[in-house]
């Protein structure tokens, strides 16, 4: 296939606005999959992802198109690369975008324009895209496409004749999408007799291919029989397989300049082929890399570790294979004294923690204890020193602390004008400063308007964002609210640590971090739902709430009390007294010796902290 006859380009969207159903329809149109196979969200082949119905991983599909008519008229290989839409997972669609010269931008024509929608459009012209603004979802009685045009208009300046209006369920405007793509999305650069070079945008594993590099082919070309050099490495390897998706992987004899494929490398060690590296021929080799991606710092942490000690072995292989097709995923080996070793791990938000532990415990048949999660703090030493502090058990002592940085997001919400009020609200709760507010007035009218939304935007702090702050947003919207954010960086605060005793005992897997003003009522709530998490003993278990060496909080688990004196039939009361001092005693020694299992629930418990707002 020549260059000028290749178009990369990728589907962008909020969450639920249509991508992987406008996949769908593009693979039944160029007869990429047979009717026979066909099924919803085709591409989506993660059980989790059919389940919970988001787009967790992007997915490749090499489809091939004929224009019948016009200048443009001829066959075409399209390169489709559908992405998610969550927020949590927005390193997949920077990745996509890398690896595409044009986007098809979806709003649904019953939503119009959400936060998802800004934020993915602000980062496809950041790379320089053709965008394609598509008006999804039309042949629904509740559509309002000319509302959403008129949004589309105000808010990222696309004229009228723009706009593609489609229905990705019916396939209405569908074909008439695909020729667009061929008129308006440019072919890709790259010289055809140049050194090879192919950026690694995603990978997987297979125990006989070893590392399969998903890449786009930037420069040059190669085929199945020669050899790789990846250039950060300077590891060289014979190619096992080298093709493209169409959509199941389909070997081919070569990959040229502007195609999207895979290359089977046969690395074993997952640290040897990166997401992001640029690969080159081991014969000619090129000089300069392709510039990768930004590295990717996580945002949330919390521990894994094995219910059963003995899978620790079995965790470890587990997360390394996850962290290979997961280049978000960070690991580090730890120890807790309650919990025995497991592994920090560090996440880019809440949902992508729930699908790595789902994942490992289904993929890979895991019991995990989870802890609650924490965000990274950067603390200032008397020293000088600048130290990063994941674990709130690491905090370092309050003596050689100058000061402690929190990380700072900056968010959007678009949300109802009628909602104005509740968000606020509940952003003033979270500590969040405001920055501005712009009304979408759409065809609709003005502010006042029952139709119109508006853009909020602010400041906060990524540790407000983790006790349930979703979900009271939507429950303030009444589910109307989305919400996008980026990191901004960190800004001191008074924060403390929150110290949990059980029996005396410090749980170090409990321990949090909080701001000043708000931590004796975040170690009151902690203490009384552990109470009511934390099982009954045979002796009487004190939970307490510690900042420093103050006690701030104390709930108290009561005893369960054998009735010693069930068989004690009549006879003098100082039998009976005997039987209970001998009771008092035993469950004294119980004290000093026993020891509390502390439940899963109990670091549940954590981040239901805040419901009642």
């Amino acid at each position: 296939m020549e260059q000028y006859s290749i178009r990369n380009f990728c589907i962008i969207a909020h969450i639920d606005h249509g991508k992987s159903t406008l996949a769908d329809r593009f693979l039944e149109l160029t007869g990429a999959v047979r009717p026979q196979d066909m099924k919803a969200q085709f591409l989506d082949q993660m059980e989790l992802e059919r389940e919970r119905g988001i787009t967790i991983k992007g997915k490749a599909v090499t489809m091939a198109h004929t224009v019948a008519a016009g200048p443009d008229a001829g066959d075409y290989q399209l390169n489709l690369i559908d992405t998610p839409g969550h927020v949590d997972f927005s390193y997949e669609v920077s990745r996509a975008l890398a690896a595409c010269e044009g986007a098809l931008l979806v709003v649904d024509a019953t939503q119009g324009v959400e936060a998802q929608t800004i934020a993915n459009t602000l980062l496809a012209l950041q790379y320089d895209l053709e965008i394609i603004p598509v008006i999804n979802k039309v042949d629904l009685p509740s559509a309002e496409p000319e509302r959403v045009a008129a949004e589309m208009e105000q808010i990222f300046g696309f004229r009228r004749d723009e706009m593609v209006y489609v229905s990705a369920k019916s396939g209405a405007g569908c074909r008439e999408l695909l020729d667009a793509i061929v008129a308006r999305v440019p072919p890709p650069r790259g010289g055809a007799d140049d050194p090879f070079r192919a950026l690694v945008f995603d990978s997987t594993y297979n125990t006989y291919k070893g590392i399969i590099a998903y890449v786009r082919v930037a420069d040059g070309g190669i085929s199945r029989h020669d050899r790789l050099r990846v250039m950060s490495s300077g590891k060289s390897v014979e190619i096992m397989e080298v093709g493209v998706f169409a959509p199941e992987p389909t070997p081919t004899d070569t990959l040229l300049a502007g195609q999207v494929g895979y290359v089977a490398t046969g690395f074993k060690d997952v640290q040897e082929c990166a997401v992001g590296d640029t690969l080159t021929s081991y014969a000619a080799p090129a000089t300069e890399p392709l510039p990768g991606y930004v590295e990717l710092k996580s945002m949330v942490f919390a521990g894994l570790y094995p219910a059963d000690g003995e899978d620790y072995t079995r965790l470890r292989a587990a997360l390394d294979k996850l962290k290979l097709n997961d280049a978000s995923l960070s690991i580090e080996p730890e120890n807790s004294g309650a919990l025995g070793f497991g592994f920090r791990c560090g996440f880019l938000g809440l949902v992508h923690l729930e699908i790595v532990q789902e994942r490992l415990e289904r993929e890979y048949d895991l019991d995990l204890i989870v802890t609650a999660p924490s965000v990274a703090y950067e603390v200032l030493l008397t020293n000088g020193e600048v130290v990063r502090v994941d674990n709130p058990s690491l905090l370092p002592q309050p003596n050689a602390i100058s000061e402690v940085r929190e990380p700072i997001l900056g968010v959007t919400i678009v949300a109802p004008s009628r909602s104005v009020g509740a968000v606020m609200e509940l952003m003033h709760a979270r500590r969040s400063e405001f920055r501005r507010m712009e009304y979408i007035q759409g065809l609709a009218g003005g502010a006042d308007s029952d139709q119109s939304r508006v853009v909020m935007e602010y400041t906060m702090p990524l540790g407000e964002m983790l006790a349930d702050f979703y979900n009271q947003l939507k429950s303030r919207t009444q589910g109307y609210a989305s919400l996008d954010y980026t990191f901004e960086g960190y800004r001191a605060a008074p924060l403390v640590r929150i110290d949990i005793l059980v029996n005396q005992t410090p749980v170090e897997a409990l321990s949090m971090i909080s701001h000043r003003d708000n931590a004796i009522a975040q170690g009151r709530s902690l203490v009384e739902k552990l109470r009511a998490t934390i099982p009954r003993q045979m002796f009487e278990v004190p939970i307490q709430a510690a900042i420093g060496s103050r006690i701030v909080a104390r709930e108290t688990v009561r005893a369960m009390r054998k009735d010693v004196l069930a068989k004690c039939y009549g006879g003098d009361i100082t039998r009976k007294r005997k039987l209970l001092e001998r009771q008092k005693e035993g469950k004294k020694r119980m004290k000093r010796v026993g020891r509390v299992e502390v439940p899963q629930e109990a670091f549940l418990s954590l981040l239901k902290i805040g419901d009642e707002g």
